[in-house]
């Protein structure tokens, strides 16, 4: 059996609250990421996009693990240069739309992360870790280095910690990604939802608006020289104060009342 069940969604989702939780559902294979489930999962990020009732995903893996890679047996069944263009560019149509979505992403961490698995916790806006969670970009071990992982990973920790990651395949514990700065914190397993839905929860409570508009801007200014990237932002800002919940808020703050209820996102 290569899947838990042929009838059953590759990528589960449940909504509550205002928060989406995508589930990778592979738990036989440790939530490898076969064509089918990118294909699942692009769709349901397609969805989402244009979801104003959702203000934060999480994604997450069924069973022990977050996500061990892409599915091995699938690329060593066809390794031509056409399906393996084709697999990556299905795998980077995934990342960019996780980062191109106006909610927060937040990796929630049940196990192993590794390789794409890896990619993934880094290609999220945030992440929170089981403390049991190992992490690494393993692909080198079987002579294939981690190039699309390492898009992610190099933009998110140190040059040498990267390096070391990328060239040696080893998988770091979860106390050790968060001193890298891959992951947000590190929780007791046990702990674990609490600590993911006390932080969607936060950024679920504050202006949707303002919060896509800044991670639109987090993106695309982290990338310019210091000069344009001001310029991106006092832009950013200017549009920010033109919204009337934005100016509403304010009013509410400064004359000490309670702040109103943030409206959905505008589509």
């Amino acid at each position: 059996m290569t899947d838990a069940s042929k009838n059953e969604a590759l990528v589960l989702r449940s909504d509550a609250g205002g928060i989406a939780t995508l589930t990778l559902n592979r738990p036989d294979n440790y939530n490898t990421l076969s064509t089918p489930l990118m294909a699942e999962l692009k769709a349901h990020l397609a969805a989402l996009k244009d979801d104003t009732s959702v203000r934060v995903v999480v994604l997450t893996g069924a069973g022990k693990a977050f996500c061990a890679g892409h599915d091995l047996n699938e690329m060593h069944a066809d390794p031509s240069e056409a399906a393996m263009q084709k697999m990556f560019a299905l795998c980077t149509e995934n990342m960019l739309a996780m980062t191109h979505l106006p909610q927060p992403v937040i990796a929630r961490i049940n196990g192993v992360a590794a390789a794409a698995g890896c990619q993934l916790v880094a290609q999220c806006d945030l992440a929170i870790a089981a403390d049991h969670a190992k992490f690494g970009t393993s692909g080198i071990n079987v002579g294939l280095y981690c190039s699309t992982p390492s898009v992610p990973v190099t933009r998110n920790i140190g040059r040498k910690q990267a390096m070391e990651l990328l060239m040696t395949g080893d998988m770091i514990p979860a106390a050790q990604a968060e001193a890298w700065g891959l992951i947000n914190r590190a929780v007791p397993t046990d702990q674990l939802d609490d600590a993911v839905h006390e932080m969607a929860a936060k950024i679920a409570s504050k202006s949707p608006d303002a919060v896509a508009l800044g991670k639109d801007l987090f993106y695309r200014q982290i990338e310019e020289g210091m000069d344009a990237a001001y310029q991106r932002a006092g832009e950013a800002i200017t549009c920010n104060m033109q919204a009337d919940a934005t100016q509403a808020a304010i009013d509410s703050f400064l004359q000490k009342s309670p702040l109103p209820d943030w409206p959905d996102r505008t589509k």
